[in-house]
Order: C-alpha cells, then structure tokens, then sequence
C-alpha cells in the first residue's frame, strides 16, 4: 500500500535517507521505503515529492519527456560561483536545449576515441598496480589506482596535461561536494566557489588558446565542433568539460573501491572472477551491485503514471537508482553478485533515456580492465573490512580502501 502524503511514518522513512550513516550502507534505509509502496508521497520544502525505488517506475520517470532535470537551477545559479558552472551543463538541460549541447558535444566524444583508449588504460593500470605493490601490505588502494587511473583516461582525452593532475582531482572532488554532499557546511561551499572561479579562469584561458591553436584532444574537439553554424559558447565549453573531467572521475573512482569492497564480502564471486577474469558481464554486475550514484531527481512538467498511480504535474521524482538496481522484482537476489546474470544490463547506474550517461561505455571499459587486471594478477587480494566512507549521499565511494595484493 502507498503511504499517503500526510503519512508521519513516510515522512520518517524519507527523512532518515539523508542520516550520515546511510553513506556506509544505505540500503536499509532503502528497503523501509520501498516497503511503504511503489510511490511514496511526502512533502519535500511545501512541495509534493515522491520516492521511487522500483526499476519500472524510477526507469520510466528516467525516460519520460516531460520529466525535467535541474528545475530552478536557472535562479539558483546566481548566489553562487559554483552553481553558476553547474548552470551550462548538459545535465541540467532539457528538451531542445539539451538535445543541442550533448549533440555538439557527443560529435568529439565517440565510441571510436573511447575504444581508442583501451592500451592506455591498461598500461596506466599495470603503472598503478607495480606502485601500489611496491608499497607492501597497507597501500591505499583509493590513492593509489582509483584517483589517478580515471583523472588520467580523462585529462588525456581532453588534452590536459598530466602536471594538473593534483589540481583536476582536487576540482572533480568539489563539482562532487557541490552535487551530494551531506556536510554542506558556509565554509565548504566557500571552497567551491574559490574551486569554480579557479576552473573558469584556467578553463577560459585553454579555450582562447585552443581556438586559435587547436590541438589533439576532446576539449579542442569540442572547441572547433559545429552543427548547423551552432557551437559551444564558452561557458558551455567550460561547464561540459568540467561535466566530462568529473563525471569521468567520479563514477569509475568510486565504482573501483565500492566494487571490490563488495566483492571482499562474496568470496564466491571474488573466486569465480579469478577463474574468468574478463568475464564480459563484470562492469555492468559491479554497476548494478555497487551504484556509484546513488539517486537522481526530476520535477514532472506533466501528469505521469507509474506503478498504477497517477503522479501530478508538479511532482518532485526522487529516484533512488541504488534501490531501482536491487529491486528483487527486477533482479533475484539482487544483494548477490551474479556474473551469469542475465538482465545485469538493465541497471540504471547511468540513468535512462536522453540524460544517459554520455561517458558510460568509458566507465565499462576502465572497470573491465581493473577488475580482470585485478583479479588475473592478485587472486589472493584483501581488502581492509570497514573504510571510512566520503561523506557523500549521491556520489557514494569509499574515502580510503587499504589492500594486501599479495593476500
């Protein structure tokens, strides 16, 4: 049965989603949700939202055309320099607007520059891998191998330089605080903002230059990219490469500990990846088990059923993509990893529909690569039991994950 809008114990249920202990295992929090129905109403601000943890209907609020991301942002962006970078992004854009940016951008991000990138990956792995042995027992695996290899994948295909790299991860990380962080503290969004103004000012000065010079990489790509004499302005060139570094660095550097902290707690799973490490369904189980972002929103511009209710216009969709990827209606035991699986596909670790993550077949390839690297060289792995956690709710990664490769 569906709570009703008014209900204390749905209100109770949603409010203890956002308890900093839910970063470490938020599932729970999840489950006593979904229990409550397929559609949970409460009040979010005044405002009418509803919850959604079931695949169906968090997959068709994701693809409906009238379902709409970054409501408010336009406003918003004015009170702060770190919103302000968030205003251009494609992620916050719809309809036409949104179909124009991600086009522009899409035309240098293709599946043949990704697939480009597959001896890089590798080899920047096997570097990573021989460093984190040299350190011996106690070696941070986050540090070490899940930072770097993805600041990396990306800054190359941008064309930035790796003398950056400290810097670039350092604003990926804040763009992520921005986005989810539980401690949203004056002092941290002062960070943010000094973070941006420095982003825009280092940003800007590259596009002037690319422009005038071009050179190999996505970011001139994107710079000398036309459609129909549109290109990207540039604040649109700054905010989706901004887009690109972060969302390149964050899911894969997050999926990379999550993924084998998981796996370190399903020994089976962890021994039948030795014995096949480049199963071909590895990336998209760890995906769906791990769900490095967590929930996603959007505001309905328009009446939607799902689930056999009637969701009206004006409805904030909060959809817990965490729990749509273990819906046990959707996925048998959905806390187990299966790498014969056959849905595993199906998740929504990447949303659905035209805010599909533009990087997901990246984000495949770096995971594949980890895990059968991983698995293949250090089939008696261990991993510390209980890490601290980045106090994020939507980017959810360990902070520290310390590793024993040789077991």
């Amino acid at each position: 049965m569906t709570a009703p809008p008014s209900s204390t114990v749905a209100q109770e249920a949603v409010a203890a989603l956002w308890h900093p202990q839910n970063v470490t295992n938020p599932y729970l929090a999840y489950e006593h949700i979904r229990a409550l129905g397929p559609c949970v109403m409460v009040e979010l601000d005044g405002w009418p939202a509803v919850f959604l943890t079931g695949h169906p209907a968090v997959s068709a609020v994701l693809r409906f055309p009238g379902a709409v991301s970054g409501n408010g942002m336009d406003g918003a962006a004015a009170s702060s320099d770190g919103l302000q970078l968030l205003q251009h992004m494609m992620l916050f854009h719809n309809g036409a607007s949104h179909a124009r940016l991600r086009g522009l951008v899409a035309a240098a991000f293709t599946p043949r520059v990704v697939e480009e990138q597959r001896e890089l990956v590798r080899a920047l792995i096997q570097e990573l891998l021989s460093g984190l042995h040299a350190q011996g027992p106690g070696a941070d695996l986050v540090e070490g191998l899940a930072n770097p290899l993805p600041a990396r994948v990306i800054m190359g295909m941008l064309g930035l330089s790796g003398e950056d790299e400290t810097r670039f991860v350092r604003w990926s990380q804040s763009v992520a605080d921005l986005l989810g962080s539980a401690n949203q503290t004056p002092e941290l969004m002062a960070s943010i903002d000094a973070d941006a103004r420095e982003m825009r000012g280092y940003f800007r000065d590259l596009v002037g230059e690319l422009r005038a010079r071009p050179q190999p990489g996505l970011l001139s790509a994107m710079a000398a990219v036309e459609d129909g004499g549109e290109r990207l302005s540039g604040d649109e060139l700054l905010s989706n490469a901004v887009l690109l570094l972060t969302a390149g660095h964050e899911t894969t550097s997050n999926l990379i500990p999550g993924g084998l902290l998981e796996l370190s707690r399903q020994p089976g799973a962890w021994t039948a990846l030795t014995e096949q490490p480049r199963h071909p369904n590895v990336a998209d189980e760890l995906l769906r088990v791990v769900s490095p972002v967590q929930f996603d929103g959007r505001m309905l511009s328009a009446p939607l059923t799902v689930s056999g209710q009637t969701l009206p216009a004006g409805t904030a969709a909060q959809l817990l993509l965490g729990a749509a990827n273990r819906d046990p209606d959707v996925f048998p035991e959905p806390d187990r990893i299966d790498w014969n699986r056959p849905n595993s596909a199906r998740h929504l670790a990447f949303a659905a529909g035209a805010h599909y993550c533009l990087g997901a077949s990246l984000a495949r390839l770096e995971i594949a690569e980890v895990f059968a690297a991983l698995a293949g060289q250090f089939p008696h792995l261990q991993v510390e039991a209980e890490p601290p956690f980045k106090p994020n709710l939507l980017l959810r990664g360990p902070a520290r994950l310390r590793v024993r490769l040789d077991g």
